[in-house]
């Protein structure tokens, strides 16, 4: 409940007199409202019939003027820039030489090398490519180094333990093949966010034996898995066919030995590609050394010996994604949204504070037609808290005009 004590009403009682004298007898229930709003605070100011409290530039909104906690689903390109096909990619040379390039290759959109050529500082990681094995192979084994680090059965450990069941030691692709190996490609998560939107990937992935496009299979509207590791999708060869009403054409969904091509998680922007299918299909691709491969590296030619380091099957996905020269997504996120109606009614916000407007010294408007007419325009709005601290500001995309035969309402809207 409101209250003002015995010496804030005789105070209020001089100024309603003072106000009642000034007026001429004529006081208007605004004018009443913000003079007793000045001996009030907070929650306890008086509201207008529509429930709005109004004093100088500030206005209160009322439980009619807010939407809050609203969802919207929005879906942008997948890579920098908001684009939705990378077509070009690039490794930093002191990311794959460094440790960490044992594990993964950064690829860029651009050449992130100093020194090089076509050098950009814009260069922004977009996804990674690595290559695992269940028990290691294609890593130096302890008998040759005893600081050996097994990447690719640390690499493949990783990936079982975020995408697989508990009870599952393999990856299984289609066919029911398990397979002791993966290529993999994971999207920056700074790229897809919350999630990669299914039925928008396409692959295109080259060869000697040509190029070749892969998809996931969720826009034919096939069943899917769904694990620990949320939906799963398989990824077969075929056609989004973007730009038309069709639904995506599926040509293949296993090689010609009745194996899988590989697996979608969407909500953790992860491609898991079967190495012995993706080589049936594709044929050969060149390895670090640029020696063509139609199969990851598990052993170097003449066995391993002293001098040899990691080999990088990452160069294997790398290339094949590369000469395939057209990744392409969206990502699809659950937006928060609030919603404020900003209403400025015919009599609020028609005088402004702008030098330009009134004289600050005498209080006479600059232009005499104000005086019975003024007229202002709404560039901006600004959102307060209850102590009056700025919250946000919207800008308008030109200056509304508002006047005493003008009424004005802006939706203010703010997604995070």
């Amino acid at each position: 409940m409101a209250r003002i004590t015995g010496e804030q009403g005789a105070s209020l009682s001089s100024r309603l007199q003072q106000y009642l004298d000034s007026a001429g007898g004529d006081l208007s229930s605004a004018q009443l409202q913000n003079l007793i709003n000045e001996y009030l605070q907070g929650a306890d100011e008086l509201t207008t019939v529509s429930g709005v409290s109004a004093s100088g530039i500030y206005k209160r909104f009322n439980e009619f003027d807010k939407v809050e906690g609203r969802q919207e689903v929005v879906t942008t390109g997948l890579w920098s820039g908001g684009r939705g096909s990378l077509e070009t990619f690039f490794t930093s040379s002191e990311q794959t030489g460094s440790v960490s390039g044992k594990y993964y290759w950064n690829v860029y959109q651009a050449n992130p090398n100093e020194g090089d050529g076509s050098y950009d500082d814009g260069a922004e990681t977009q996804l990674s490519v690595a290559y695992g094995h269940s028990v290691g192979s294609g890593s130096v084994p302890l008998n040759f180094n005893d600081d050996a680090l097994f990447p690719t059965r640390t690499t493949y450990g990783q990936y079982k333990s975020l995408l697989l069941q508990p009870v599952d030691d393999k990856f299984t692709f289609l066919g029911e093949y398990d397979s002791d190996d993966i290529y993999v490609i994971n999207i920056s998560r700074s790229r897809y966010r919350e999630r990669v939107d299914p039925g928008n990937i396409s692959l295109m992935i080259s060869g000697s034996s040509g190029s070749f496009e892969f998809i996931d299979d969720s826009g034919m509207k096939f069943e899917n898995e769904l694990g620990v590791s949320g939906k799963v999708f398989n990824i077969v060869e075929g056609n989004l066919l973007l730009g038309t009403q069709n639904d995506s054409v599926v040509l293949n969904t296993t090689d010609s030995a009745g194996r899988g091509f590989g697996l979608f998680y969407p909500d953790h922007g992860i491609i898991i590609l079967n190495p012995t299918a993706m080589h049936d299909k594709i044929g050969s691709v060149a390895d670090i050394d640029g020696v063509e491969q139609v199969a990851p590296v598990l052993v170097p030619s003449g066995g391993w010996t002293s001098g040899d380091t990691d080999i990088a099957n990452h160069a294997l996905v790398y290339n094949m994604v590369k000469l395939g020269g057209d990744l392409e997504g969206r990502r699809k996120e659950n937006i928060s949204t609030s919603h404020y109606f900003v209403r400025a009614t015919n009599r609020e916000f028609n005088f402004s504070n702008n030098p330009t407007f009134a004289d600050r010294t005498t209080g006479e408007f600059v232009e005499e037609s104000f005086e019975r007419d003024p007229k202002v325009f709404i560039t901006s709005i600004g959102l307060y808290d209850s102590s009056n601290e700025m919250l946000a500001i919207a800008k308008t995309s030109q200056p509304v005009a508002k006047s005493f035969d003008k009424e004005v309402l802006v939706k203010v809207k703010i997604s995070f």
